[in-house]
Order: C-alpha cells, then structure tokens, then sequence
C-alpha cells in the first residue's frame, strides 16, 4: 500500500483531541462521561482508551510511520489511563453475576476484585493488545518489566488492604491463552458466561502482536481453534448478521436478534485482521441493513429501540454511528464512510476545543427535521476519529504484515514536542520526508523536533534549503533537534 502522505485538518485534531484526553488530571474523565450509570457498557472509559491506542497505532503505522516521537508518548499516557482503578472496578460488582443471562449461576461467583484472572474479556484482552501494540510498534520492552501492568486499588474509607495484581504483555497473553484452551477456543467470557464474539477478537490480535515480538504461532493456533469451534454454533444468525454471544453453560447461541448496527460493524472490523474474506464477502448486505439516506449525500446510520429487561428500559450508549464508520473505513467503502462524516459534521456539532475535533454528547435523538443528532462519547471522542485515521484494511495489514527490524533503522522524528505538529513522516527511497509546523503560543513546549537514528553523512534540508552541510549535522545521541518557528509549516529532508 501506500503510504498517505499528508493529514489534514480534521485527521490532525483528531490526533490532538486524543492528545489532549490523554493529559487530563488522574481521574479527570472530563467529555467521556455516557449515559450509563457504570463502567460497564458498550461507551466506557475503558473503551474509549484502548480505540483512540487503536487508532494512534493505526495512525503510525499507516500515515506517519517515521514519526514515533508523535504517537509513543501519548500511547504510554493512555495506558497508564486504561490501568486507573476508575476504568476497572466495576468488575467488583460485575464478577458476582445476576444479569438476566447469568443470575441463575450467580451462587457460584463471587467478588473478583482482579479484572482479569476470570472472564471479563471485554477489558483483559485491550490490556494485553494495547501494551503489545506500543511494544511492537516502537521496538520496546516497556510492557515485558515485571509489574509493568498492574492493578491496584487501596481506599482510605474502605476495603482494607491495598488489592493489587502484577501481570506483564507476557503473562497477561499466557493467562488469557490457557483461558482460551481451557474453554475449547470458543473464547473468553465478558461478563460470567457470557461469550461474545466481538469481545474475543481483540486477544487475538494481541496474541498475534505477541507473536511477532517473540516469535511464536500462538495467534494462528487460537484461530484454528476457534474457527473449529464456532463452526458448530455458525458465525452468522438466520439473517445473516453475526451472532452476538453464546451462553457457556447451555451452549445456545444468542443471534443479533434487533439486527443492532453495532454488533456486525464493531465484529467485522475486528475480524477483518484474521479473516477477511468471510469479513467482506458479508459486509454489503449487512451494512445495507443500517444505512438511512439523507440529503446531499449525508448518511445516517439508525439504531434499534432501546431493550426492556425486568420492567426496566436498559440505558447504554450503542456507538451505532461511530462502529458503522469504523467498520466502513476499515472496508475500503469510501462512499459510505463519506456520507456519514457528512452527517456528523453537518447535524452532530463537531467543536474544537484547544486544537482538538471532537463531537460532544448529545442525548437528543434527532432534530426538528428528523435528522438523527444523537451521539455518544465514544462516537464523537474516538470511532470517528479513528474512521479518519484509518486506511482500507487497517487493521488486517497491522495483522498481517508487521514491520521488520529495517524499519527501525531508519531515521525518525523520535521527539516531538507539544507544540508541534506533524502532517507527514515518511521514509522514501531511503530519505526522510516530514511537515512540521509550530502551532501558536499556549500550546506548550518549545518547537522542538529530534531527529534520531540518524545515518552518520546524512544531510539535512528544510523547505528545500540545505542547513549546515558540515558541521550542522552530524551524529549525536540524541539526534538532531530542529526548532520550529511558529505558524509556518515547514518541509523536512533528511538525505543519506
């Protein structure tokens, strides 16, 4: 494929937006509160995190790959986000059971204050693939340190001892991998007893991240099972949408019974990293199912009514809008993608805020003239962002094509300050292209770049004009710093 060269506006204050969220105070979670009333649905915190790491990961491997300096740091800081108690507790209450599809179990759970020793896929599994991506993409060791991922929790008021639980990327993926045995590769649950498909693909991926770093086939072995597996059960419902979940103790197969958008787009373009024919061959008809026409090409994506359970109208944010548009990016479908960022910019209220694009919440579900307004967090913080980021295929070329130890020998914005903002970094035919420009005064910072991993004659231009042919550049250990002036964008080569 090739590389994108340029980022434009919106692209870069979605990569800003995300920036931004990442510096936000210890639990601070300032623009990402849903409407649910927990932790626990589908617009959380936690997956807030692990889809905007997705999305820089996607990011850096497709459009900026020479820019690491851009993409590391923020990663690290969402890490240590997606490890905050805030983002995990509700796993206290969850483990215990007494949902309507696991009440009749709940005698045999208890309170599990570890979030990922048992079930709960819908978290352990980003955990594990997020600290793999940020390994592999930069050549890393941070998530192997012993204790790199822990858990830990200790109240003045309450609880008694402080819970802590030390797991690394390598034992976290070796505890999930024998959960996946254990369970015949049917997969790992969410919530008790429940399996869902969707949920399980992400420790796929990680287990496929986990391979590339140490050199294992854990990643095709768990596919071969888990396709064996689910062969008994069908991928897909009588419909022809992807079957939700399946219940671990009777073995019935709940189907996308309200065809809800979010399943089939949230499912497919996950699996779209391991199985891409089957992913593709169904996406026409299933996406069609969704997709509300609107005027001057705007399309709106509809939702199902919201579920009565126990005399209760379930309240949760669906991100049926945002998973379409991911699902479609990560299709190659242009036309659809196009139409639906068309609607949000023009009913859903893109805001700048401190250099970042964002959609703000919007329980209302439509306007005066029936176009659909409504919006969640998770929608207008991530999914549409990451739809702008990511390339056709994203996700599978991530899976399937890892790049090679040459590609960390070649130079790289390796530091990248604040303030500073990187349209392109790319190395062709050997030389370094990248755009930087200083953003304007409060961003912080001071305009500088470092250029690492620099070949020992390499020359240096900026907008065309050779700077220092001799002593200017040469090597040094960190690199060679460029400062920026502000306002102006400015053209980068670094020639061998």
């Amino acid at each position: 494929m090739t590389t994108p060269s340029m980022l434009d506006a919106a692209q870069l204050g979605h990569l800003r937006h995300w920036d931004n969220l990442s510096r936000q105070l210890p639990h601070d979670w300032s623009l990402m509160h849903g409407k649910g009333a927990g932790e626990d649905d589908f617009g959380s915190y936690r997956f807030q995190l692990a889809y905007m790491i997705y999305g820089l990961a996607l990011t850096h491997r497709h459009r900026l790959p020479a820019a690491p300096g851009v993409f590391r740091p923020v990663i690290q800081r969402l890490i240590d986000k997606l490890l905050m108690p805030d983002v995990w507790l509700y796993w206290r209450d969850v483990s215990r059971g007494g949902m309507v599809m696991n009440a009749h179990l709940s005698e045999g759970y208890h309170e599990e204050w570890d979030p990922v020793v048992r079930d709960n896929i819908m978290y352990s599994a980003y955990v594990q693939s997020c600290s793999l991506l940020h390994d592999a993409l930069f050549a890393d060791e941070r998530y192997a340190a012993p204790g790199s991922l822990t858990f830990a929790h200790w109240s003045f008021f309450w609880g008694g001892e402080e819970k802590r639980f030390a797991y690394d990327r390598d034992s976290l993926s070796e505890h999930l991998y024998w959960q996946m045995v254990e369970n015949g590769y049917l997969g790992i649950a969410c919530e008790p007893n429940c399996v869902f498909q969707i949920c399980n693909q992400p420790a796929i991926l990680g287990f496929r991240l986990h391979d590339m770093i140490t050199g294992g086939d854990r990643a095709d072995e768990v596919v071969a099972g888990y396709q064996k597996a689910w062969a008994d059960f069908g991928r897909l419902d009588d419909t022809g949408h992807y079957n939700q979940m399946i219940l671990e103790d009777s073995r019935v197969v709940a189907p996308n019974a309200l065809q809800a958008p979010w399943v089939d787009a949230w499912c497919g373009a996950l699996m779209n990293t391991w199985n891409r024919e089957f992913v593709r061959e169904n996406y026409p008809r299933q996406v069609a199912d969704f997709l509300i026409p609107g005027d001057d090409g705007t399309i709106s994506v509809r939702s199902t009514p919201a579920m009565n359970v126990m005399g209760q109208t379930v309240v949760n944010d669906t991100c049926d809008t945002g998973w379409v548009a991911a699902w479609a990016s990560e299709m190659g479908d242009r036309a659809t993608l196009d139409g639906i960022l068309a609607h949000v910019d023009r009913y859903m209220g893109p805001t700048w805020r401190d250099g970042g694009l964002y959609y703000p919440r919007n329980d209302t579900p439509t306007d005066g003239e029936g176009h659909r307004t409504e919006i969640e967090p998770m929608t207008g913080n991530v999914l549409l962002g990451y739809a702008r980021l990511n390339v056709p295929d994203g996700l599978h070329e991530l899976y399937q094509q890892p790049w090679g130890p040459e590609h960390f020998a070649e130079p790289a914005l390796t530091e990248v300050g604040r303030d500073v903002e990187v349209s392109r970094a790319e190395v062709v035919d050997g030389v370094l292209h990248a755009r930087v420009r200083r953003l304007g005064a409060g961003a912080g910072d001071e305009g500088a770049v470092v250029i690492g991993r620099l070949p020992a004659s390499a020359r240096l231009r900026i907008d065309g004009q050779e700077v220092g042919a001799g002593d200017a550049v040469r090597p040094v250990p960190e690199g060679l710093r460029i400062d920026v002036a502000p306002g102006t964008a400015h053209d980068v080569e670094l020639v061998p």
